[in-house]
């Protein structure tokens, strides 16, 4: 592990684990996501899951072809029951709760880099880049388009 490149998507989430990685790993970069309580409400609420694969839509922006089947097999997709409003809510209070310190734990030492907006175009963007830097892109051509026009 300490010779490769690794991403961890939403952990660590407490304390106790963010300082069992450190125990055992040098973390040299941590994003941190702003995103405002109504537009994550929003798309959560939207999304629908095809738990085979993990694909993943959103009735908003990433719809599948036909309501709720998936477009690669036409297997039903679901929604799950975390992700209606009340428990989303419930969830995100929570999560804010339990992230501020890990948050605080991560800036303390410097790593951390926070970016606050609502849109995916411009958050993949950045998220890639801070990556990018790290990292060589095993696939240059999925760089967003804003980056590969950069490049040329």
């Amino acid at each position: 592990m300490r010779n490769q490149s690794w991403l961890l998507d939403g952990f660590p989430r407490t304390m106790a684990q963010a300082e069992a990685l450190h125990g055992i790993s040098d973390v040299d970069l941590v994003i941190a996501l702003n995103i405002p309580f109504e537009t994550l409400k929003e798309r959560l609420s939207t999304r629908w899951i095809h738990p085979p694969s993990g694909r993943v839509y959103n009735m908003e922006f990433n719809p599948p072809h036909v309501h709720g089947i998936d477009d690669i097999t036409g297997e039903p997709l679901i929604h799950q029951e975390d992700d209606e409003p009340d428990n989303v809510a419930a969830r995100l209070r929570q999560y804010k709760d339990f992230a501020k310190p890990v948050i605080e734990f991560y800036k303390d030492r410097g790593i951390l880099h926070s970016y606050s907006d609502t849109e995916t175009n411009r958050i993949w963007p950045y998220i890639y880049s801070l990556l990018s830097s790290r990292i060589t892109a095993v696939h240059p051509d999925t760089a967003p388009e804003s980056l590969q026009s950069q490049k040329q």
